[in-house]
């Protein structure tokens, strides 16, 4: 029988709600000044001005010595990374984006995580071109600068590749959230709505389906519901305030929010209308969940809610006993995240952790909790209702009902274990 202890119900505005601020005394046993408690061990109070460091007294880089700037050369440890023999080509692989390391919600573009098929491509835009056919009224073919002159949006979604976490379903296996829950991204996407596209061809009567295609050497196709592709779907030439980079699909990308990767096509060249999907390799030989009693769940594309502890997470090691924060992240393609609770021992007891904004649909939303720790071993877990009323289940859970033989859409709730050395790993129970 778990146990939930709750944080009042005004703490999501934040630290400045009154309610929250009783709850942190009441759990940080706050004598006096409460932020006291948070500061690490062998922290040195300051008495006199400290010395001018030697960075103060001599000029910096000058404008203009990096034209499109890159990162700290003190952070070259953040970085994509790949699992070498994880598949036979590394053109066609998967490179992992470093979650632990991040802050806040947006993937920089640099570190969002690849899936590909047939490796990156190099296509010059001004030749690049989207054709639009099958079951429309008219068939027509758009150039990028065509595009462009549509009004633009721009929302921010998640991509979570559908074998995201499958190392977990047999136990824990990777060391890292960037191993284990890496296939994840977040980003501000800028483009035209796949409807206002569809609407310009004219789609026909009974007409259900639409067939995406990409100019990879792969010539990665997917079947997608109609109904998907006039709900949210974008086709999309820009990511987080730039053009897409070649491994995001430079020039011209598919995004399907909250459904599998997958779908999102890259390097988007034609896109035709019909009235039954296609069954693609992509969607027969791959992308279906394989079930115990042999039969195959075809077109399940909804990435369902899950969340995951990013710090302290595999591969971390707390410096010192005290007050800190446990930080994750939630996301759901059902909509928006609506609660997250952490577990600090195995998902005996639970606490309501705090939702930071902005609260999106469809997108990762980060999550927090005050923790005091006193070197004891310790079990931190999270789990994720969103909008529709789902709740992220057990590994025990989903196993049940799906079995152990499909390597997609698995996501369970996430254990690390944090030994009295302050070591985290990922372990379980």
């Amino acid at each position: 029988m778990t146990q939930r202890e709750e944080i009042p119900s005004g703490d999501r505005s934040g630290p400045g709600n009154p309610g929250r601020r009783r709850w942190l005394a009441r759990t940080m046993g706050a004598v006096g000044a409460a932020t006291a408690g948070w500061l690490a061990p062998g922290t040195v109070l300051a008495s006199t001005p400290p010395e001018v460091p030697d960075w103060m007294k001599r000029l910096g880089f000058p404008v203009g010595d990096r034209p499109y700037g890159r990162p700290s050369d003190h952070e070259d440890q953040v970085v994509r990374r790949v699992i070498e023999g994880l598949t036979p080509s590394e053109h066609s692989m998967a490179s992992f984006t470093p979650l632990g390391e991040l802050h806040g919600t947006l993937t920089p573009n640099g570190l969002v995580f690849e899936r590909h098929h047939g490796g990156v491509p190099d296509i010059p835009p001004d030749e690049h071109r989207l054709m639009v056919h099958g079951m429309v009224e008219r068939s027509l073919t758009f150039t990028m600068e065509d595009l462009l002159r549509f009004p633009a949006v721009s929302r921010i979604h998640f991509l979570e590749c559908a074998a995201n976490s499958v190392t977990e379903r047999a136990g824990p296996n990777r060391e890292s959230v960037q191993f284990t829950h890496g296939m994840l991204s977040n980003c501000e996407w800028t483009g035209v709505p796949l409807k206002r596209v569809l609407e310009e061809a004219g789609v026909r009567t009974g007409a259900k389906w639409v067939l995406a295609e990409g100019a990879d050497a792969a010539g990665m196709t997917r079947s997608l519901p109609l109904e998907n592709a006039l709900d949210d779907a974008l086709v999309v030439y820009a990511q987080n305030g730039e053009r897409l980079r070649p491994e995001q699909g430079y020039p011209l990308r598919l995004v399907v929010p909250g459904l599998e990767a997958n779908l999102s096509v890259k390097w988007l060249r034609r896109l035709e209308v019909g009235d039954r999907p296609w069954m693609t390799r992509e969607e027969t030989a791959k992308y279906t969940d394989l079930m115990p009693d042999g039969r195959a769940r075809q077109f399940s594309l909804l990435q369902e809610a899950k969340s995951v502890i990013t710090h302290p997470s595999g591969g971390h090691v707390l410096e010192g006993r005290g007050f800190r924060e446990i930080r994750g992240l939630a996301w759901s393609g059902a909509g928006r995240v609506k609660a997250v609770e952490v577990s600090t021992d195995g998902g005996r007891h639970w606490r309501q952790a705090t939702l930071h904004e902005p609260i999106l649909p469809r997108a990762l939303t980060r999550f927090s909790l005050p923790w005091e720790w006193r070197g004891e071993t310790a079990w931190l877990q999270s789990r994720v209702w969103d909008e529709s009323g789902y709740l992220q289940p057990t590994r025990e859970q989903l196993v049940g009902e799906r079995g152990e033989t499909s390597i997609y859409h698995y996501n369970a709730i996430q254990t690390w274990k944090v030994a009295a050395t302050g070591e985290v790993t990922n372990e379980r129970e």
